[in-house]
C-alpha cells in the first residue's frame, strides 16, 4: 500500500497554485481527476471535472474530503488511471457517495455526486488513502 495523505492545514497561495497545476496536468493528460499523490505532493486534495471532454467545464476541488455515506447499490465499470497510462480495470463503486471537505479558503462543503462524478470522486478518494486502481479494480 502506498503512503496515506497528510490533511492540509494551510489555506495559503501554495495550495492555489498546488491547485492551479493539478488542473494543468489533469487537463493535458488528459484525465479527469486528479489527486495531489499522483504528483508527488503527500496532501488530501484532488481535483475533478468529468464534463469537460464532452461538454462546459465543470472544475471541482476536495480538500480533506471525507467520505459520509454512500448508496449500498453499486455500480460497475470500467476506468482508467493516469498513474497507470494504457491499462484499463473493472471497479465496483456506489451509485452516489455524499462528502464533506473543504473549498480553497478552509471552508467546509458537503454534497451528494452520483454517477459518473461518484466514480471519479471515489477513485481520487482512493488515492490519498494510499490505494491504486490495481488493488481496488481487475485488469480489463
Amino acid at each position: 500500500m502506498l503512503e496515506v495523505a497528510a490533511p492540509v492545514c494551510a489555506f495559503n497561495e501554495d495550495l492555489a497554485l498546488l491547485v492551479r497545476d493539478m488542473f494543468e496536468t489533469m487537463y493535458a493528460a488528459p484525465g479527469r481527476g486528479l489527486a495531489a499523490p499522483q504528483v508527488g505532493i503527500s496532501q488530501r486534495v484532488f481535483v475533478v471535472d468529468t464534463t469537460w471532454k464532452e461538454a462546459e467545464p465543470t472544475p471541482m476541488i476536495f480538500i480533506n474530503p471525507r467520505l459520509i455515506s454512500q448508496s449500498h447499490v453499486k455500480q460497475i465499470g470500467v476506468e482508467a488511471c493516469l498513474s497507470i497510462p494504457g491499462k484499463s480495470f473493472e471497479v465496483t463503486r456506489p451509485e452516489w457517495v455524499e462528502l464533506a471537505w473543504q473549498d480553497l479558503d478552509g471552508v467546509p462543503q458537503t454534497g451528494r455526486f452520483d454517477g459518473v462524478d461518484a466514480i471519479c470522486i471515489c477513485h481520487e478518494n482512493d488515492h490519498l488513502d494510499g490505494l491504486l486502481i490495481t488493488q481496488t479494480g481487475t485488469p480489463q
